[in-house]
């Protein structure tokens, strides 16, 4: 049993190994990767499928890098900028991402792999980050989660003002400029053949 299941009731057999499955963030994450790479690479791209796919892409690539840089994971409880219209804008970068790559690709698999993705592995994540949050911040997690929705940002934000993004914390702590240039890398990748 993992960290992240050891709160829940107890499952045996294969439902047990399908809940660790789906709160296995290491594979959640891995198979992301592996996303991006393999709707690139069986990719037949057009330019309409390029140019829908390219603007999710860039909002979900623009929503990570903006989020990675106010958070300081499991130390501060960011409600600012980003988090202050969505709790997890890192997920809803991903999304838009993943999904975006599915579009520009051309091929309608991926859009029925993605939507397996988020549905297997999406629900469990959010709940554990939620239940993890709330544990560490208490009280303070409870009255940011009643105003600010999971993944899908209401219009106005709750309290977008105070933090302030930090590249130090998106490159030094999350990594996230590599996770651009790879994003950057398949995207040219899937788009070459139009050029």
């Amino acid at each position: 049993m993992s960290h992240r299941t050891k709160d829940l009731p107890d499952l045996s057999g294969v439902a047990h190994a399908v809940r660790e499955l789906r709160y296995h963030e290491a594979s959640r994450q891995l198979l992301a990767f592996v996303w991006i790479a393999l709707f690139a690479f069986v990719g037949n791209a057009t330019h309409v499928s390029l140019a829908i796919g390219g603007l999710a892409i860039a909002l979900g690539t623009a929503a990570r890098l903006y989020a990675s840089g106010y958070i300081l994971k499991n130390r501060e409880l960011a409600t600012s900028g980003p988090y202050a219209f969505v709790r997890h804008p890192l997920y809803t970068g991903n999304i838009l991402i993943i999904m975006g790559f599915a579009v520009a690709s051309g091929v309608w698999w991926t859009l029925a792999v993605s939507a397996l993705f988020f549905w297997f592995y999406y629900p469990t994540a959010i709940e554990y980050e939620d239940r993890k949050l709330h544990g560490i911040f208490g009280e303070r997690w409870e009255t940011w989660a009643s105003r600010v929705p999971a993944l899908v940002p209401r219009l106005a934000a709750t309290n977008a003002g105070g933090g302030e993004w930090s590249l130090r914390k998106s490159y030094k702590q999350n990594g996230e400029p590599l996770i651009v240039a790879y994003i950057v890398f398949w995207l040219a990748y899937l788009a070459w053949p139009l050029t």
